[in-house]
């Protein structure tokens, strides 16, 4: 049996999948303890991950020579479950430490290294997913249950199935589990999940043209706030600010810090500059270029005008001690936004220089067009 689990994000490493050795792409945890001896006591505990983002941590108490990629039974309530080893060595201390799970703990057994029966097994109820979260759709649609069914994941041993499902209000989804019971023979276990969650789970490209962050790395959500936006000077544009999820994109929140740290050393944006020529509101901000762009009205951007941050300092304590600057900028001034100066370094250069140049041909010597269809003759002789 050849080794393809699309559906669990994961490809052989080599060989098939009778080896027991799988790799996934998802969430993957560089081992940079990987060589270090670990010593008279070795760390027993592993982590096994499963589909998508779902990972879990394991006793290893028949002590076996477990290694990262290694398709491994695990106990699970009821029966056993498959997954893949992630992670080994004394790094999965820190992984507990990071999750907050005390490593004095219980956790459950790791069985044994997956047969080929387990695999097998395991492959069988893989397929039976989408089949079953489609049917389960259309049961709760039939039912007139306000959800949605996301995602199924069945068991290994396939005798119990996960299913995943979005609803914005309570939803008594008792009726439901009896039907499904009935229908699929299985235990059921119904697990509510976020917009966020959803959009992990099921993966996908984002505007930025790479998968997304919350399908390949993210293992927590931290909550999104429009105030992410207004301090990095965005626009708030949902249709640019939303994600595949609806909601609002968590890269917002990876260079917030950086702003907020940047914008320290900014004037309060409300007070308006008074000058001869009148009051400035300010409009926008550039954090890296540290300028502040001012307009003598107050609700369009009319005559912007870019004052370094240096220069509103200025400003704002010569109007708290009564005076009125002639301009926000002076021409003759340091101040002054310069424009950078670009330099075109192929003004010299042609871009057809490296182009293979064709060799010329003689052409050839056309005949008048009173002589095209002029027989020639053939020969010296007369007639």
């Amino acid at each position: 049996m050849g080794c393809d689990i699309n559906s669990r994000g994961c490809s052989c490493v080599s060989g098939t999948s009778k080896t027991g050795k799988i790799s996934c792409g998802k969430l993957n945890v560089y081992n940079w303890l990987d060589d270090v001896p670990e010593g008279i006591n070795p760390m027993n505990i592993v982590e096994v991950r499963f589909k998508n983002t779902r990972k879990d941590y394991y006793i290893n108490v028949n002590e076996l020579n477990l290694e990262d990629g290694e398709i491994v039974a695990v106990e699970a309530s009821p029966g056993h479950d498959i997954g893949t080893v992630s992670l080994t060595g004394p790094l999965v201390l820190q992984q507990l430490r990071k999750n907050n799970i005390s490593p004095n703990g219980e956790f459950k057994k790791v069985y044994r290294k997956a047969k080929l029966a387990d695999i097998e097994k395991w492959q069988n109820a893989i397929d039976k997913e989408e089949e079953t979260m489609i049917k389960a759709r259309e049961i709760a649609q039939n039912l007139g249950l306000n959800m949605k069914i996301g995602d199924v994941e069945y068991q290994g041993d396939g005798n119990k199935a996960t299913f995943y499902y979005i609803a914005e209000e309570r939803v008594d989804f008792r009726e439901l589990i009896k039907v499904l019971a009935e229908e699929f023979r299985i235990r059921i276990e119904m697990k509510q999940i976020g917009a966020r969650q959803e959009a992990g789970r099921i993966g996908g490209i984002g505007s930025c043209g790479r998968e997304l962050c919350c399908s390949t790395w993210i293992t927590n959500f931290v909550s999104v706030t429009t105030n992410a936006a207004k301090d990095q000077e965005l626009s708030l544009n949902p249709q640019k600010l939303a994600g595949q999820c609806g909601k609002l994109k968590c890269c917002l929140n990876f260079e917030h810090d950086a702003y907020v740290d940047a914008q320290k050393e900014f004037p309060d944006t409300n007070i308006a500059l008074e000058t001869q020529q009148g009051k400035a509101y300010h409009l926008k901000t550039d954090v890296y270029k540290k300028m502040m762009w001012y307009s003598f009205d107050q609700n369009y951007a009319v005559n912007l005008t870019a004052v370094p941050v240096e220069r509103v300092q200025q400003i704002i304590e010569k109007n708290k001690n009564g005076e009125l600057v002639e301009e926000l900028v002076k021409k003759d001034s340091l101040f002054t936004d310069s424009a950078t100066e670009y330099t075109d370094v192929l003004s010299n250069e042609s871009l057809h220089k490296f182009d293979n140049k064709k060799k010329k041909t003689r052409k050839k010597r056309r005949r008048p067009p009173q002589q095209r269809n002029r027989p020639q003759r053939k020969g010296n002789g007369k007639s």
